[in-house]
């Protein structure tokens, strides 16, 4: 490593560090009103069948999709 790449590091990325970074106005309030044991019902069964079905059907036939025939 040269003597000189810390400095031409330094040289590239001092502009850069100088810059004013955004920041994010999140502001969130509580909700109108609760979820109810229904609507958490539909949604982790929504959730299971749409993400945790395909990929367990995945893991259990992993060894016919191993075979070639």
């Amino acid at each position: 490593m040269s003597v000189f790449t810390p400095l031409l590091l330094r040289g590239l990325t001092g502009p850069a560090r100088r810059l004013p970074v955004p920041r994010a106005q999140v502001h969130s309030t509580p909700p109108r009103e609760q979820l109810g044991t229904m609507d958490m019902a539909v949604g982790l069964t929504s959730c299971i069948l749409c993400f945790l079905l395909p990929s367990g059907w995945i893991l259990s036939h992993l060894d016919s999709y191993k075979k070639r025939e």
